[in-house]
C-alpha cells in the first residue's frame, strides 16, 4: 500500500477504532483562555490527509497507537502519538495527539507536545493558543502572555479579557504578577482597546475600581468607533463606585445607542431592580425580550420583576412559555407555585411546587410544599412525603431531614423537630446544618447547655466556621453571664466575616450587654444599615434608648414593625421598654 494512502487509512481509523477514545470527554481547565477554539482545532484535524511522505518508523507509530487504542490501550496510544509527532513535525499528528493527551489529562505530554507544535510553526495562532494555555496551566503568566502577544502580532484575537477575567480563581501573589505584567503589556500597546479594557478589568477584579475607571477613561472619550465591552464595565464601575444616578444614566444612554447589546441592556435591568425601580426594570426586560426572545433567562427576570409588581397574568404567561419550551423549568414551576400562593389557591401551588423535581429550587419547593399542607392542617401528610422522597433519595438525605426539622420548627413543634434533628443525626453525626438546627431548637426549648454543646461540636468539625462560632458567642451573650467568653467567639467570627450583619449584630449586642453603649452603637448601626431586619432593628433602637436617642429609635422600631409586626424578639423589646404608640 502506498505510505499517502496507508495514512489515510490511519485517518479513517481515527474516526472507526478510536471513537471510544475521542468520544471521552477533554478534563475541562477553567484558567485555560480560549481553550474551546484550541480544543476545536484539534477535533476538525483527522479529516485531513497530509500531502507530505511519513517514514515507514512513522507510521509504524501511528497505526500501532491506533490498534492499542481499538485494544483500550490509550496509554499506548498517548507514547506512540507523541513520539510521532516528535519524530514527523505534522502538524496534523501534533493535533491529533494533543487531543489524546488532553482526553487522557496528561500534562506532560500536553506540554511536549505544545513545544513541539511552536518549534515546527512558530507563526501558527493554533500553536501559540496551546502553548498560552499549557503556559497558564503550569503557573507561567509571564509566557502565557508572551504567547498570547504573538497571536497579537499575528492579527488574531488573543483573547486577554478572557485572561483577565479569571484573576480572582489564581492566588493572590499571582493576581499581583498578573496586574503588573497587564500594565507593562498596556504600555507596549497603548492604542491597543482589547489590552486596555482587559487591564481595567482586572484592576476592578482585584479590588481597584477607581484605577480601572481611570484606565477605561481613553476607551469613553471618544465618541467614534468606541469599544463596547468597555461600555458596560464603566457601568458597573459607576455602581460599584456608589455613583448610582450616574450609572443609570450612562446604562440607559448605552442601551439605547446600543439595542443590540444584550450586556448592556441586562446589566441595566439588574440594576434597575437592585435600586428597587421594579416597573423601569420590567420595562427594560420587556424590550430585551422582544430584542432577544430565544435568551431564556431575560424571560425568567422579567417574570420574577412581574411578580413583584404584581402583574401575575404576565409572569404566569412567561413562565408557561418556558415551561412549554422546556426552559428553566425547575424555577418555572418554582415561581408558578408562588403565582398560585398569591393567588390564594393553595392547592394549586403545591402541586406547581410538586413538579420541581431537581436544581437550586428542589429543597425550597419541597419545603414550601410540606409548608402548605401543614398550614391546612395536614401535618401528617406534609411528614409522611418528605419521608417518602428521604427513602427515594439516600444521598440527599442529611438534606431532606433538614426540611423536615425546619418544617417543625417554623410550627412551634420544637419537640418533635428536637426528636427529628436527633434522629437525622445518628445518621449523619457530623452535619453542620442539622448541628446548626439541633442547637436552636435546644434554644427554644430552654435547654442552653445542650445548644451550646452542638456549637460547640460544630466548632470542633470546623474550626474556622464563622457561622458556628458567631452562634456559640450569641447563644451566651443572651441567656448566660460569661459575656467575655461570648465576646471572644464573636470576635473571631468577625475576623472571618466582617461584612456579616447578623455577626456585626451580635458584637453590638455583647458590647451592649458589657455596658459599652457607644461601642455597641457603631457595630449595629453598621449592621442595620447592610440588613435592616427586625431582629437587628430591635436591638439597634434599644441601644438608641438607652442613649436617650428615643426619636430615632422610635423611628427603626417603626420601620421594623411595618415590615413584621408580630416579630417576637421586636415585640419584646417594646413591651420590656414600655414603649407604646409608634
Amino acid at each position: 500500500m502506498p505510505r499517502k494512502a496507508l495514512y489515510l487509512a490511519i485517518s479513517l481509523l481515527a474516526f472507526t477504532g478510536c471513537a471510544s477514545m475521542d468520544s471521552k470527554e477533554p478534563s475541562p481547565d477553567s484558567g485555560a483562555p480560549g481553550q474551546p477554539e484550541a480544543t476545536a482545532a484539534v477535533e476538525q484535524t483527522t479529516d485531513q490527509a497530509t500531502d507530505r511522505e511519513f517514514r515507514p518508523e512513522e507510521l509504524y507509530l501511528l497505526l500501532t497507537g491506533e490498534i492499542a487504542a481499538q485494544r483500550g490501550r490509550y496509554d499506548v496510544t498517548l507514547a506512540n502519538y507523541v513520539e510521532a509527532a516528535r519524530q514527523s513535525g505534522d502538524t496534523g499528528v501534533i493535533r491529533r495527539a494533543l487531543l489524546i493527551a488532553e482526553s487522557l489529562n496528561s500534562p506532560g505530554a500536553v506540554r511536549t507536545l505544545t513545544e513541539t507544535w511552536i518549534e515546527v510553526a512558530p507563526r501558527s495562532e493554533e500553536a501559540r493558543r496551546a502553548a498560552a494555555i499549557q503556559a497558564l496551566r503550569d503557573g507561567d503568566l509571564i509566557g502565557t502572555l508572551e504567547h498570547l502577544e504573538q497571536i497579537l502580532q499575528m492579527g488574531g484575537d488573543a483573547d486577554f479579557d478572557g485572561l483577565a477575567s479569571m484573576a480572582p480563581r489564581l492566588p493572590a501573589d499571582q493576581q499581583r504578577e498578573l496586574r503588573r505584567l497587564f500594565d507593562q503589556l498596556q504600555k507596549r500597546h497603548p492604542d491597543n482597546a482589547e489590552i486596555r479594557y482587559s487591564t481595567a478589568l482586572l484592576q476592578n477584579l482585584t479590588g481597584a475600581p477607581e484605577q480601572a475607571l481611570e484606565t477605561l477613561r481613553p476607551l469613553l472619550e471618544t465618541d467614534d468607533n468606541e469599544f463596547q465591552p468597555a461600555l458596560v464595565l464603566q457601568g458597573e464601575l459607576l455602581y460599584e463606585l456608589g455613583q448610582r444616578r450616574e450609572a443609570l444614566r450612562h446604562l440607559q444612554t448605552s442601551s439605547r445607542r446600543y439595542p443590540e447589546n444584550r450586556q448592556l441592556g441586562t446589566l441595566y435591568a439588574r440594576i434597575l431592580v437592585s435600586e428597587n425601580e421594579m416597573r423601569a426594570a420590567q420595562d427594560e426586560f420587556s424590550r430585551l425580550v422582544e430584542q432577544f426572545p430565544n435568551e431564556h433567562g431575560l424571560r425568567l427576570s422579567r417574570a420574577l420583576v412581574a411578580i413583584e409588581n404584581d402583574e401575575l397574568d404576565l409572569a404566569h404567561q412567561d413562565l408557561k412559555h418556558l415551561i412549554n419550551l422546556g426552559q428553566q423549568t425547575g424555577q418555572a414551576h418554582y415561581y408558578l407555585g408562588q403565582i398560585a400562593e398569591k393567588r390564594g389557591n393553595t392547592d394549586q401551588a403545591i402541586t406547581w411546587y410538586e413538579q420541581v423535581t431537581e436544581g437550586s429550587h428542589y429543597h425550597p419547593a419541597l419545603s414550601r410544599a410540606a409548608e402548605l399542607r401543614a398550614e391546612a392542617g395536614d401535618l401528617d401528610s406534609a411528614l409522611d412525603q418528605l419521608r417518602d422522597v428521604r427513602e427515594l433519595n439516600p444521598a440527599d438525605a442529611a438534606s431532606l431531614w433538614l426540611v423536615e426539622v425546619n418544617l417543625l420548627q417554623g410550627l412551634d413543634l420544637h419537640q418533635q423537630a428536637l426528636a427529628s434533628a436527633t434522629e437525622a443525626l445518628e445518621s449523619h453525626p457530623d452535619d453542620q446544618s442539622l448541628l446548626y438546627a439541633r442547637s436552636m431548637t435546644y434554644e427554644q426549648l430552654g435547654r442552653i447547655e445542650q445548644a451550646l454543646g452542638d456549637l460547640r461540636t460544630m466548632i470542633e468539625l470546623e474550626p474556622d466556621n464563622p457561622t458556628a462560632l458567631n452562634a456559640l458567642g450569641y447563644v451566651m451573650t443572651v441567656h448566660t453571664e460569661r459575656l467575655q467568653e461570648a465576646r471572644g467567639y464573636i470576635e473571631q467570627a468577625l475576623a472571618m466575616d466582617p461584612d456579616n450583619p447578623a455577626i456585626l449584630d451580635s458584637m453590638g449586642w455583647v458590647l451592649f450587654r458589657q455596658g459599652d453603649k457607644e461601642g455597641a452603637l457603631g457595630y449595629l448601626r453598621r449592621a442595620y444599615e447592610i440588613y435592616p431586619d427586625p431582629e437587628i432593628a430591635a436591638h439597634y433602637g434599644e441601644v438608641l434608648w438607652s442613649l436617650d436617642q428615643r426619636a430615632q429609635a422610635r423611628v427603626i422600631w417603626e420601620r421594623a414593625e411595618d415590615e413584621d409586626p408580630d416579630h417576637e424578639l421586636l415585640q419584646e423589646t417594646l413591651q420590656r421598654l414600655g414603649v407604646d404608640d409608634l
